[in-house]
């Protein structure tokens, strides 16, 4: 099973759509960082100005840990497109150039070959995340230096401590890894139907517009509907920077995408074991 996997990431990173997401994300952060060196904080500064009038605030507010948030608040809506990119290629691109034949005359069964393709998936997914926030956090700390971050949210402002951040950091980042990994399993699904790697791109960005629009209505008819849309748990990140974590709406999320996740690559498997290859 490792060579099979190792020779699916070998495929995945030999293709020149695999470092769209890296170079898109190595570009896109900078040119963010840059105009906020421009705007020197004045969101910050804007948002603060109840609170500074009522207390006395002081320290380096607008430091690497703030700006490495406002990424993540930015990109998490973006991220998976890039990741669409890839994980839509996995089926429909050995379609479209025509090597399912030669891969499925092997003596191997298709339930391994596509465990390895969902697993070399599910690895570029997590890949693409830690590059982000290695350059959000790398770029940040060094260009706008550290201090206590101040987290924004629908209840209000909390000031976390620095002492606290790195580890609030890195579990944001793997609640992103694990909503990242439903768009991937998605991808890889809708990938499983066609034979061109453009239509699963296309349907999973869709798929999941047509989802956020549905999870942020404020409508009571489609209430009862929410919690069973992925969508609605993609933000699970950002109950990182609570204090004190609520882990009743994290476990709840994550189990959530997680199921999401399992019935997407179940369905895959189930197709692609019918699936009738013909060329």
């Amino acid at each position: 099973m490792l060579n099979l996997i190792y020779w699916e990431l070998f495929k995945t990173y030999s293709k020149w759509r695999t470092y769209i997401g890296f170079i898109a994300v190595a570009v896109l952060i900078p040119i963010i960082m840059w105009i906020m060196w421009i705007e020197g904080g004045k969101f910050i500064s804007y948002q603060l100005k109840t609170l500074q009038s009522e207390f006395l605030i002081t320290g380096n507010l607008f430091n690497g840990w703030v700006v490495a948030q406002v990424i993540m608040n930015g990109l998490w809506v973006h991220v998976p497109t890039l990741i669409a990119l890839v994980a839509g290629d996995q089926l429909a691109g050995e379609a479209t150039s025509g090597t399912f034949r030669l891969t499925l005359i092997r003596p191997v069964s298709r339930t391994r070959i596509l465990n390895a393709k969902y697993i070399a998936t599910l690895i570029y997914t997590a890949s693409l995340v830690i590059v982000i926030a290695l350059l959000s956090l790398g770029l940040g700390r060094w260009i706008f230096g550290t201090g206590d971050l101040i987290a924004f949210d629908k209840d209000g402002i909390t000031i976390l401590p620095e002492s606290d951040l790195l580890i609030r950091f890195m579990f944001a980042y793997a609640l992103a890894v694990w909503s990242m990994f439903v768009v991937a399993s998605l991808a890889l699904f809708i990938s499983s139907f066609v034979e061109n790697a453009i239509g699963p791109i296309i349907t999973t960005m869709t798929v999941i517009v047509i989802f956020l629009i549905i999870s942020n209505l404020p409508v009571e008819s489609v209430e009862s509907i929410k919690p069973w849309l992925f969508t609605t748990h993609m933000n699970v990140w950002q109950q990182a920077f609570r204090d004190p974590y609520d882990w009743d709406k994290i476990w709840n999320s994550a189990a959530a995408l997680g199921i999401n996740s399992f019935i997407f690559w179940g369905a895959t498997l189930w197709i692609f074991k019918r699936k009738d290859i013909l060329t």
